[in-house]
């Protein structure tokens, strides 16, 4: 059989090209359910509060938002910070699979609730509130320790290959 493909070139590559686009074709077509997700949805809020330092943001800002926010549907935990600039961040973490757009509803509504009880300099900055997905979950760099002229043919020539993950 060996020789039936050696002895036709151009029938041998018509082949390769039929199995490569088949191939192409096939991947394409994939449904997406071969594409879980894996990053948890976020939604951001951000404030500012001038003048004020980390603590009274902490409990003129911070309290109230939290209050409300907390117990949003599908919501797995929260972080805010303080800044000592009058800056308040907060981070809203979905179950994963929970759709970001009606995450970011939720939590705007429940904002809402809160708004009336926040200092009337926070409402003049204005809030921001935006879906935030983290996408980069680990980088991954193969590090070698053979020869400076070629690292990668000399540490393949002695099997030495050295992975770091960061999580991020």
């Amino acid at each position: 059989m060996l020789n039936f493909f050696i002895e036709r070139p151009i029938f041998s590559t018509v082949i390769s090209l039929v199995i490569v686009l088949a191939g192409a074709l096939a991947g394409l077509n994939l449904p997406i359910a071969q594409y879980p997700q894996v990053v948890p949805p976020q939604v951001q809020v951000t404030t500012s509060f001038p003048g004020a330092n980390a603590q009274v943001v902490a409990e003129s800002v911070a309290a109230p938002i939290e209050q409300q926010v907390n117990g949003a549907k599908d919501m797995i935990y929260m972080g805010s910070k303080s800044g000592a600039d009058g800056s308040y961040n907060l981070v809203v973490s979905f179950e994963v699979g929970t759709n970001a757009d009606i995450a970011a509803v939720d939590v705007q509504n429940r904002f809402g609730i809160a708004q009336s009880q926040l200092p009337a300099d926070v409402a003049r900055q204005g809030i921001t509130i935006r879906k935030k997905t983290p996408d980069i979950l680990m980088i991954v760099n193969l590090i070698g320790d053979g020869d400076k002229n070629d690292p990668v043919e000399e540490n393949s020539r002695r099997g030495e290959l050295r992975i770091e993950k960061h999580l991020l």
